[in-house]
């Protein structure tokens, strides 16, 4: 479908599935006053890299949507046939 150019060309860093960013210990940790948009599982300050980074917690799509637009987007509705 194309979709990983998509989200590439919007500016996202797309990586393995692993807990290396998570826990701020591997690729994709966050530089100082760096803004992310994740759907991992908790959040604290410093926990995916620099204690002045943001990390903002939401649902898959959400953070679909918002890779495709650059900005925190909610995800379009989906209709769906009965």
């Amino acid at each position: 479908e194309g979709l990983i150019e998509i989200f590439i060309q919007a500016g996202a860093v797309v990586e393995y599935p692993t807990c290396g960013p998570c826990i701020g210990g591997h690729l994709g940790v966050l530089g100082p006053n760096e803004i992310c948009i994740s759907s991992s599982n908790r959040n604290f300050k410093g926990r995916m890299g620099h204690p002045t980074s943001q990390t903002y917690l939401a649902s898959s799509a959400t953070v679909a949507a918002s890779a495709i637009e650059g900005k925190i987007t909610p995800p379009p509705k989906i209709n769906m046939k009965s």
